[in-house]
């Protein structure tokens, strides 16, 4: 199957693995967390690539571009290409992938269904206002906004839209559509719509953070895995700001090895380091040197977005039979 197959039954007859689950959520919504933390289980396989997009052919990007080093990076363009992620998988291990763009894609459910009509789907939500927020501080530091405002990126969202008033270079406009982000509810109901209750797993970011530990417990006996198995917390993919936009873009140039300085550095660099120091001890010594904690949020702000997005959090909440109105504070709006 590539980015727009003619029809996915047909590629179905490849061999290979096919993931018994997918953790789908809103981004900022701790998907990346809990990608890491099932990683280590071993009754569980979880290929090296997050975010794959192989069912999402709306939102799968005309060229492939790592957001840290605007480079070409490998997403599978076909159905052997994706199988083959998961090659890797024993045969008593449960076999998941995490793209968090499944949940915001129209077409992503359906495409799970015809290809694994009994995979078991993971989503996590999270509180608009605050998603909107670091999302925003996200695309910032990805390169992908340039618009510092949070307010003026929303304001900017129609002509966008239309194509006006774009970054330089942006090749996927959607990204930078927040407001569509939010609708949480619409994008369950495609999933509720394919798969059985069952099937289904909702989680919410609070509850994530708050009882880390007792909300993953629930994930491993969702996915039908020995849920006493240690599991280190973990805290992936935190909301930061970028302290020098020159420094920061000479980091990630640095990184990615380009320029006539920078790519024999790399290529001499990297045989001498093992990927597990590179991530574990260079990569926090260097987010630490190029980020901080985000400025306080613009609580004006905040307050409007919660005012808008109130209907929508009343529905969900409805749905979920859950009070999201007092846990996300919209009970307090005045």
């Amino acid at each position: 199957m590539s980015a727009s197959p003619d029809s996915l039954a047909e590629t179905l007859g490849a061999r290979g693995r096919v993931p018994d689950f997918f953790i789908v959520g809103q981004p900022k919504s701790g998907t990346t967390a809990l990608y890491e933390m099932l990683r280590s289980h071993p009754q569980i396989y979880l290929p090296e690539l997050k975010e794959p997009l192989f069912f999402a052919s709306d939102l799968r990007p005309d060229v492939n571009l790592d957001s840290a080093s605007q480079r070409p990076r490998f997403l599978p363009a076909s159905y052997e290409q994706y199988l083959a992620l998961f090659a890797a998988a024993g045969p008593e291990q449960r076999v998941g992938e995490a793209s968090s763009s499944y949940l915001r894609s129209r077409v992503a459910a359906g495409a799970i269904a015809e290809a694994q009509p009994a995979a078991r789907i993971i989503a996590i939500l999270r509180e608009p206002a605050s998603l909107l927020r670091s999302l925003h501080l996200q695309r910032l530091q990805e390169h992908v906004e340039t618009e510092q405002d949070l307010a003026r990126a929303l304001a900017l969202e129609d002509d966008r839209r239309l194509g006006r008033g774009l970054p330089p270079g942006l090749r996927q406009p959607q990204m930078l559509m927040y407001s569509e982000f939010v609708h949480c509810l619409e994008q369950l109901r495609r999933y509720e719509a394919r798969f059985a209750d069952e099937q289904l797993l909702v989680l919410i970011y609070d509850d994530f953070l708050a009882e880390n530990e007792r909300t993953v417990r629930r994930v491993l006996r969702f996915l039908g895995v020995e849920d006493s198995v240690p599991i280190a917390a973990r805290s992936a993919n935190p909301t930061v700001s970028v302290r020098s936009k020159r420094l920061e873009r000479a980091v990630r140039r640095a990184r990615a090895g380009q320029g006539a300085l920078w790519g024999p550095v790399k290529s001499l660099v990297k045989p001498l380091t093992s990927a597990r120091l590179r991530r574990n001890v260079l990569d926090p010594v260097r987010k630490r040197l190029l980020y901080r904690q985000p400025p306080p949020p613009d609580e004006k702000l905040m307050l409007e977005l919660r005012r808008r997005f109130k209907p929508e959090v009343v529905m969900l909440g409805e749905h979920l039979d859950r009070d999201l109105v007092a846990l996300w504070g919209y009970d307090e709006l005045g």
